[in-house]
């Protein structure tokens, strides 16, 4: 017995900008678990820019997508079937890493239960998972923030960057800036994040702009965007600065990497640290972070927004949508149950 099951699968490697034509759905049939295997019916499915990285077939920190096999990615699930000696019961809710698909067999033993008495299921892909914790980790172990730091966050409206402004306040900064495309998401930094100013990069001038906001220079700079925002940034660092690493969107779809910050030199003079990371080489810190953003979600204090399309059909447009800033928090595709 087997249980239908659509999935998206790379269907050819992208050449600048993914089209729509590199992909496609199929269904397929999964299988009845067989021991210590548990079937899985995804609920919410993961959308994240690292994955563009994964549609070239080059070296990287995470395997590349293979062709014409199903894309990989964090999902949440509930477990519908389980084979004998499944340490995971009919029922629970987990979370792994066979997104973008609808159902999943898996090995019961690599799959994280999850406790959804406090928080909904999802905040495990987003908050309460890999971006959050990365938001965490990025200022407490690459870039750490200081009392009384000025704080600029690029993609300051995305689920990392969004979780990142607020756990700088919560460490102490004494300011926060925070980088968004179009006013409507710089006020929300500002009304609903609790950033202390943000600026429009669609507007251009970033340096003008940053000055403007930090006349006092700034500390710590969390970028997940690189391009023009990272020279801003250095044009606008304290010496002995701390500059987290992380992202660097704006340039994922470029077939040859663009010339590294003309002003990098500044570097040099102002002692700055720069620091790159994968958070695979932080998963320890976990238990840690968890710990404090279930309490800080809990009283209200850590706000998380989420962009929710329905349905794997439109799991390609929600990553599309991704990459070109449409989301605001963490960008989710919800799964009705068949």
């Amino acid at each position: 017995m087997s249980v239908p099951s659509r999935e998206w699968q790379l269907t050819a490697r992208p050449v600048g900008e993914p089209k729509p034509t590199d992909f496609r759905l199929l269904r397929a049939e999964v299988a009845d678990p067989g021991p210590g295997q548990i079937l899985v019916r995804n609920t919410w499915l993961s959308v994240d820019p690292y994955m563009r990285g994964r549609m070239d077939d080059v070296p990287s920190y995470i395997p590349p997508f293979q062709l014409n096999e199903p894309m990989t990615g964090g999902a949440v699930g509930v477990v519908v079937a389980a084979g004998p000696g499944s340490p995971v019961p009919v029922g629970a809710t987990v979370s792994h890493f066979e997104a973008w698909r609808e159902y999943a067999l898996l090995d019961g033993a690599r799959v994280q239960v999850l406790d959804t008495s406090r928080v909904p299921a999802q905040a495990y892909l987003g908050v309460l998972g890999i971006t959050g914790l990365t938001a965490y980790v990025g200022l407490t172990e690459i870039a750490p923030v200081k009392e009384g730091d000025v704080v600029f966050i690029s993609g300051a409206a995305g689920a990392v960057g969004s979780v990142a402004g607020q756990i700088a306040k919560k460490l102490g900064a004494a300011k926060v800036i925070g980088s968004a495309g179009g006013p409507q998401k710089v006020k929300r930094l500002k009304d609903d994040y609790g950033f202390d100013a943000g600026i429009d990069y669609r507007a251009g001038e970033l340096v003008a702009q940053l000055k403007r906001e930090a006349p006092e220079g700034i500390d710590v700079y969390f970028d997940n965007v690189g391009g023009d925002h990272l020279d801003a940034a250095l044009a606008t660092m304290n010496t002995f600065g701390r500059i987290a690493l992380c992202g660097a969107i704006a340039v994922y779809n470029e077939t040859e990497l663009p010339p590294g910050p003309s002003n990098l030199p500044l570097a040099i003079g102002k002692s700055l640290n720069l620091r790159g990371f994968t958070i695979g080489h932080h998963m320890k810190t976990a238990p840690e972070y968890i710990g404090k953003a279930a309490g800080w979600l809990a009283d209200g204090s850590l706000h998380a927004d989420e962009t929710v399309v329905d349905g794997i059909e439109q799991a390609l447009d929600a990553f599309f949508g991704v990459m070109s800033g449409a989301n605001t928090g963490k960008m989710l595709v919800r799964l009705p149950e068949s």
